[in-house]
């Protein structure tokens, strides 16, 4: 199997005798190489330090919400691992970070948030937990449809949480919906907000040529993308020393780098560049609140396809810095790196089905069903298996270029 290091290999591998460390430390190797591993080098585009500039303001700006007490930043912030460390994000009506925002009042948005770690990077294509925004192949899909402002599928992404009524709208007059021609009207009024800010004003001079008041949002959507690829593109991390130099793992991580690409079976999704493969996979997660779709429930990727053999699918995300980003899942459900994994091999394990609602339990019966499709429903792993494992994810870490203000 695509890969995956063969039982002959780990056997042989697993030892404690020097030349056994040299052959373990070969067999990780060439085994990330073979998932698609590449310098961190080659996963980063080119990018126009101006425009970065006018994006970091804007991403940090609450001119960037229709009442203008809301940023990007609110709810990627740097201590969070660029996520917001809570299970469903909070928009419109949140205060303060973390636990403190959870008890604001504020409204819930009901998806976990994503951290941006290779966010726009070479390859890097597909974004949010469903997918709903696509650059693959020769078509953008994105609920704008036909309608796109941006042929770059990151601008497109930039430009939808500042138009969702629940993350950044609220309620403006008759505006309740997300449609197209609400999203234009809010827009406009963004541009004038962003537009009034001098710092703002000035870097889009630099960077546009032009008044800020005479761009367009689309602009400012290209100068945040722009941001985003600069801030958090992907650096070395220890595990690409040990690949492509000359570093070193410890015991527990090059153990745990034979059960990542062996036993746990996780590089057959976790794989390429991003340590993602961009699809869409069942691992049941029961929704932390009232769910995407209502009743406690989220059909993921149904919810971009219509396809009934989507639902409860969602994105493989990316594993860098991901020892800094809990909790975990689409829905935020599990609060430990551990639980998640085990969601991944032994779902049972983890989830209490008395706290569930039935129409909860019917849905984690439908993720169960897709998950015995899965390759990790045949991984369970031991208690030191997967400590191991969890001491090999701490090798994916790097920092972000710049520090991100939030509001």
């Amino acid at each position: 199997m695509k890969f995956v290091i063969s039982s002959f290999l780990i056997a042989c591998a697993i030892s404690t005798s020097v030349a056994a460390s040299d052959l373990r430390s070969s067999v990780v190797r060439e085994a990330a190489i073979e998932a698609g591993l590449v310098p961190s080098s080659a996963t980063r585009p080119k990018t126009d330090p101006d425009l970065v500039s006018v994006g970091k303001l804007a991403f940090e700006a609450t001119e960037l919400s229709a009442g203008q007490n809301i940023a990007c930043a609110t709810c990627h912030r740097d201590r969070f691992g660029s996520a917001d460390g809570i299970p469903n994000a909070v928009g419109i009506g949140g205060d303060g970070a973390g636990d403190i925002r959870v008890a604001s009042g504020g409204r819930t948005v009901p998806r976990n948030t994503l951290p941006f770690w290779g966010v726009g990077g070479i390859g890097y294509d597909t974004f949010f937990w469903d997918g709903k925004v696509s650059g693959r192949g020769d078509d953008l899909i994105s609920q704008f449809g036909a309608h796109a402002l941006s042929s770059d599928p990151l601008v497109v992404a930039a430009m939808i949480p500042p138009v969702e009524v629940d993350e950044m709208v609220g309620d403006i007059g008759h505006l309740t919906t997300e449609t197209v021609g609400s999203a234009t009207f809010i827009y406009n009024q963004l541009v004038e907000q962003l537009a009034a800010d001098p710092d703002i004003a000035d870097a889009a001079l630099r960077a546009f040529g032009t008044s800020a008041k005479d761009l367009k949002f689309e602009n400012y959507a290209e100068a945040i993308a722009e941001f985003i690829r600069f801030n958090f593109a992907v650096q070395d991390t220890r595990f690409h020393e040990f690949v492509f130099g000359k570093g070193k793992l410890t015991e527990d991580e090059l153990n745990g780098g034979l059960i990542f690409y062996g036993k746990g079976r996780c590089s057959m999704c976790h794989n390429g560049p991003y340590f993602s493969d961009f699809n869409f996979h069942s691992i049941p997660s029961p929704s932390a609140s009232f769910g995407k779709n209502g009743f406690g429930i989220d059909y993921g990727r149904f919810n971009v396809t219509n396809d009934p053999n989507d639902r409860g699918k969602f994105r493989t995300p990316p594993l860098f810095n991901v020892l800094r980003t809990a909790p975990y899942g689409h829905s935020g459900a599990y609060s430990e790196v551990s639980d998640i994994i085990l969601a991944h091999s032994d779902p049972l394990a983890v989830l209490n089905f008395q706290e569930l609602s039935s129409p909860q339990r019917q849905d984690v019966y439908q993720q169960l069903r897709h998950w015995l499709e899965e390759p990790v429903s045949q991984s369970a792993l031991t208690l030191k298996e997967l400590d191991q494992l969890i001491s090999f994810l701490a090798t994916l870490e790097f920092d972000s270029k710049r520090e991100v203000r939030s509001p």
